[in-house]
């Protein structure tokens, strides 16, 4: 039901404010999970790339977000610009309402198909009858097992198959593993470090794996295409901080780590390990490409999951503005 208030409310609410250009900005409202995921982000803010890029007449403000759903309902209703978020959040609210736009790749790979000590899983096969725990019902770790699954003939019990799928908060699911709850993880990076580490998981499938291997599609940038539209030249400026992130990140991997475990600690207050998260890293593919026909596959795959009334996705891409920054 909220998912359809939600859906409803953001209609009436575009389809008043209208969805034509708007004036051009002198302020920038980013957003972003504190998720390891997102480290192109944290980066560029923590370096200071979109300061230097945007230049100091324009404000930035940021706002994090526990999942794709809270993000794109802040973007759809305006309080944010541009920001990173998963594919499938993207797209499915893309079919739902097209104001917003994919303009860059963020992150590709970093994640991983885990399973328990004792589950006496040896292929993805041997999930035939499993519980597999997954962030969230139509995450993109939820479509990438599930074109795991399909790739072997098997299908999660809501299309009538024998896999059950179990939601849970990443950061919980060593918890389930050492109480036996469940007997794989569909998971990002750093925790499927964390479950080896912690829980003495296996890893099944690694980023090179699992699903689309390293073009597996887990971050992009999204943006509103009323504020692209009208804000061209910040749009490029943003892309370029974020393509410096992605350098930095590529050429400092120790720092980038460091600056990253240190921004979730100031941010969230939560500890994370460095020597796990930088281990997490070599699974990581920050990157600013954009894998179009990944994109298609999950979205077919969320609308054969009945998450989405379509997998037309036509013009949610927009490369115009990236190949721009990249020119500069």
């Amino acid at each position: 039901m909220k998912k359809i208030l939600f859906g409803l409310g953001a209609l009436l609410l575009l389809g008043a404010a209208g969805c034509g250009s708007e004036e051009a900005a002198n302020e920038i409202h980013i957003g972003y999970f504190p998720n390891f995921t997102h480290i192109t982000t944290v980066v560029a803010l923590e370096n200071g790339y979109f300061e230097e890029e945007m230049g100091e007449e324009v404000s930035i403000e940021t706002s994090t977000f526990p999942d794709g759903s809270a993000f794109m309902e802040a973007m759809s209703t305006q309080d944010i610009d541009i920001g990173t978020v998963g594919p499938s959040p993207a797209t499915t609210t893309y079919l739902r309402n097209p104001e917003h736009e994919i303009i860059a790749g963020a992150v590709n790979g970093g994640a991983v198909l885990a399973t328990r000590e004792d589950s006496g899983i040896e292929s993805v096969e041997d999930l035939d009858g499993m519980r597999v725990a997954i962030p969230t019902i139509g995450s993109t770790q939820d479509i990438m097992l599930r074109e795991a699954l399909d790739e072997v003939g098997l299908k999660v019990d809501d299309e009538g198959g024998t896999v059950s799928l179990v939601p849970q908060a990443p950061a919980d699911t060593s918890t389930l593993f050492l109480q036996g709850d469940v007997d794989a993880a569909a998971t990002q990076e750093p925790w499927g470090v964390y479950l080896e580490n912690q829980a003495n998981a296996d890893i099944l499938l690694d980023e090179e794996e699992f699903a689309w291997g390293t073009e597996s599609t887990t971050t992009v940038v999204t943006a509103r295409k009323a504020f692209t539209e009208s804000n061209e030249e910040l749009t490029q400026a943003y892309l370029r901080a974020h393509a410096r992130a992605v350098e930095f990140i590529e050429e400092n991997q120790e720092e980038a780590v460091e600056l990253f475990v240190n921004h979730i600690e100031e941010t969230t207050g939560n500890e994370l390990d460095y020597e796990e998260t930088l281990e997490a890293s070599e699974r990581l593919n920050p990157t600013y490409e954009i894998n179009e026909e990944v994109l298609q596959e999950m979205a077919t795959i969320s609308y054969e999951a009945g998450y989405m009334q379509s997998d037309e996705i036509e013009g949610l891409v927009n490369r115009t503005f990236l190949e721009a920054a990249l020119e500069e």
